[in-house]
């Protein structure tokens, strides 16, 4: 069994200390955090060993009656990997604690690409991150590009991708994040920072990216346009592409799924923890093509999309898994695929109703 160690325990951490428990490969060996709050009672009833950064923040979690194992440098000495989950910049700094105890780590999107040997996709460069000490999952829309430019490079060839993204303001639980009455551009100053983030993963790749950030928590929606090398026969075509992605669902015109909103409906109607949507939502009737170049439309649950591939970058620098084996069982143990994604019918997103 691997024993993974999570710090930082908000939106990322604790969904993927939640995947980790469902795999058969995996134990979480602890969580740790800094301070004492309601996400470190939900740790404790989730049967996580709680850890505190420092013994500053153990006397503050003893004084509110709750129970520490140790501190961080006892979750690394436990565990044969760490998930650094925690705000953007502290996980380099944790480099150190983990370089001290020999013990390889993954990384969040939010740190800088330097901190870590790869920046990792699961569909993309699995291979490159076996056996690497640090790895860097990217974020969720470098994660959302990646997942739909890795099978329309392969199949057709990618000339460039333009993407214009439109992000949401901040999580649910982030009270002081997002314009409240605005939109803005996000960065003013072209082109936004995503598309160097996405040639962390591809870095051949011609793309260019603009930002823009709304006020709603729900998820993010990204406008893409692909110059292809070769033209397909049809837009069919590409949606066929799609569609043998597992981590890519096509929502279907006949489904009524509008916007983000009731996307975040159907997941909590299918069941799924938290109402998360792993998987890249496409609006299939957006998938057009205009001689070379594919548009379509895309929503990315920022809070969730990432988890999947953290769970097999830890199986990729244990070198426990290939990448197809990998996949699969993530996705078999999340329920990730349309089989699993269905509306209040039963009847699964890419399949038109009988007549």
């Amino acid at each position: 069994m691997i024993r993974v160690g999570i710090t930082g325990y908000g939106t990322i951490g604790k969904r993927v200390a939640d995947a980790v428990a469902l795999q058969p490969d995996m134990t979480v060996s602890g969580v740790a955090k800094a301070s004492p709050d309601y996400a470190a009672v939900g740790a404790l009833e989730a049967g996580y060993s709680l850890y505190a950064v420092d013994e500053a923040g153990a006397e503050a979690f003893r004084a509110v009656g709750l129970e520490v194992t140790g501190d961080l440098a006892a979750l690394v000495e436990a565990s044969d990997v760490v998930v650094d989950a925690t705000p953007a910049g502290v996980g380099a700094e944790n480099r150190r604690l983990y370089e001290r105890y020999d013990t390889p780590a993954l990384f969040q999107g939010g740190e800088d690409a330097s901190v870590a040997d790869v920046s990792f996709n699961a569909r993309a460069n699995y291979e490159e991150a076996v056996d690497a000490e640090y790895v860097r999952v990217v974020s969720c829309n470098t994660t959302g590009l990646s997942r739909v430019v890795a099978p329309l490079e392969e199949t057709f060839g990618i000339e460039k991708v333009r993407a214009t993204l439109v992000r949401r303001g901040g999580d649910p639980s982030q009270t002081t994040r997002g314009p409240i009455n605005d939109i803005v551009p996000s960065p003013v100053s072209l082109p936004s920072h995503h598309g160097p983030d996405v040639r962390t993963v591809f870095p051949d790749l011609e793309i260019d990216t603009v930002g823009l950030t709304v006020p709603t928590t729900l998820m993010h929606v990204h406008a893409v346009n692909v110059t292809l090398e070769d033209v397909p026969d049809s837009s069919a075509a590409v949606r066929d592409r799609f569609a043998d992605e597992d981590r890519l669902l096509l929502v279907p015109e006949y489904a009524g799924i509008d916007g983000t909103g009731q996307l975040k409906d159907l997941a909590l109607d299918a069941g799924r923890s938290r109402g998360d949507v792993w998987e890249n939502a496409i609006w299939e009737a957006s998938i057009s093509l205009s001689g070379r170049d594919c548009y379509f439309i895309q929503a990315i649950h920022q809070e969730s999309d990432v988890v999947p591939e953290n769970v097999d970058a830890i199986r990729a620098v244990t070198g426990h898994l290939g990448s197809s084996e990998s996949q699969a069982l993530t996705n078999e143990t999340l329920g990730i695929g349309v089989s699993q994604f269905s509306g209040r019918s039963g009847q699964p997103l890419d399949r038109q109703p009988a007549d």
